[in-house]
């Protein structure tokens, strides 16, 4: 990070602070696109420019107006909002009338909830019919069928965030593909190369995702897809998402050259020749062992020709290069001196 871009930008924490904004405040802001970030030089920082918090500040409702936007309710503080009951605010969550902003899990591994205020706030001024009165017919069959569609306004609510983070591709499809069981992945996605770059940009869990191993898979479930309509939307999702990726460019294979690497450039690798092309060891003086005498010379020059029938590096088709073997890889890598880079492990900044 060069002077100039630690002058006009603040870190995430600075940010929170002269906003006047708690953490989980700020980062709710963040993703719902409240407040712009930037990337911080080559790695997977974020930090805020100073013009985007001079601008924040400078709203005549702040700071109220902004910390009212990213105000998150539960059951009780939301109901209140709309003056009914919990109960009822409940039936109307479970059957779609709100969409979760995020959640977390009580001492009794119960998901709680949250959702943004003015969401609640707006929904009592459009629809004043629900909140008194006797819920329609329809609404009453679908609780008495046991329905609960507020894990799935979520992960919508959150697949939409993932979208918008981003504009690569492949991270695009990634942000599909973790609203999947790793076996509807498989089906869609055949190639394991791919499925392999897909799991490397799949975002992580959402902030405050708990530890424990109970817990967590609890909240693993319920960031995956588990009715069957929304299945099949989102691998449908996941196929057009690849092929849009593909059409950009292709997964990276192991062993491939990377794509600033001109293949009639390496290096060629000396092989030991045969044993029957060598020349024959000169007779020892009387007296010598074979440990104390001179190397053979020969002005044979050891020359790596490729073996018969393997075509030349430049006689390879066009389009993906050709997988070499392990053993040659190893060395060629030996011979050209590198080390191999490594692929970084998440190099996608998701909110």
């Amino acid at each position: 990070m060069t002077v100039d871009e630690g002058a006009r930008t603040v870190t995430p924490g600075r940010a929170a602070q002269e906003l006047e904004l708690r953490r989980d405040e700020f980062r709710l802001a963040v993703q719902l696109g409240l407040v712009r970030t930037v990337r911080a030089g080559e790695g997977e920082r974020r930090r805020v420019e100073r013009c985007e918090v001079d601008r924040l500040r400078a709203a005549p409702d702040f700071p109220a107006g902004l910390r009212e936007r990213v105000r998150a309710v539960g059951t009780a503080e939301a109901a209140a909002l709309l003056g009914i009951t919990a109960d009822r605010f409940t039936r109307l969550a479970r059957t779609g009338h709100f969409s979760p902003v995020r959640f977390s899990l009580n001492r009794y591994r119960a998901v709680v909830w949250m959702y943004l205020a003015q969401e609640v706030v707006e929904f009592g001024l459009a629809c004043p019919a629900l909140l008194t009165g006797r819920l329609p017919l329809e609404l009453r069959e679908r609780l008495a069928a046991h329905e609960d569609r507020r894990p799935r306004n979520w992960r919508t609510r959150r697949l939409g965030l993932l979208l918008r983070a981003t504009e690569d591709p492949w991270a695009r499809a990634a942000a599909v593909a973790s609203l999947l069981d790793p076996v509807q992945v498989a089906e869609v996605v055949d190639d394991p190369y791919e499925r392999s770059h897909l799991d490397r940009l799949r975002p992580p869990l959402p902030p405050g995702t708990p530890v424990g191993a109970v817990a967590r898979e609890i909240a693993e479930r319920l960031t995956r897809a588990d009715e069957p309509d929304e299945i099949l939307w989102h691998r449908l999702s996941l196929a057009l998402a690849l092929d849009e990726a593909r059409a950009q460019r292709q997964a990276p294979h192991p062993g491939e050259a990377p794509e600033t690497r001109v293949a009639s450039q390496v290096p060629a690798i000396p092989l030991i020749p045969p044993i029957s092309s060598m020349p024959p060891m000169p007779p020892m003086p009387p007296g010598a062992s074979r440990a104390s005498a001179p190397p053979p010379t020969t002005d044979r020059a050891v020359v790596a020709d490729r073996p018969p029938g393997r075509p030349a590096v430049s006689d390879r088709p066009q389009g993906r290069p050709v997988r070499s073997r392990f053993l040659e890889r190893f060395r060629r890598g030996r011979a050209a001196g590198s080390e191999r880079p490594r692929r970084r492990r998440k190099p996608v900044d998701w909110p």
